[in-house]
């Protein structure tokens, strides 16, 4: 049996670069499914006829403007 012994230093730049590596990873991969959730939200709610703005309110856009005398 041959056993393999390795020893190494690892910088602590490397550490950092790696959690920003992973943190960069787990970001995108978060935007990914949210992305496609919400597509796949609007295709359900599309099939079953289901209106999200059914009971909300709409403001015009209208803007006044009153002059000073």
């Amino acid at each position: 049996m041959h056993s393999l012994v390795i020893f190494g230093y690892i910088d602590p730049s490397v550490i950092s670069y790696a959690i920003s590596a992973g943190a960069g990873i787990l970001i995108a991969v978060g935007a990914f499914v949210g992305l496609y959730y919400r597509k796949a939200k609007k295709k359900v709610s599309k099939k079953l006829n289901i209106d999200e703005n059914r009971n909300k309110e709409v403001e015009s856009d209208e803007i006044t403007v009153k002059k000073k005398k």
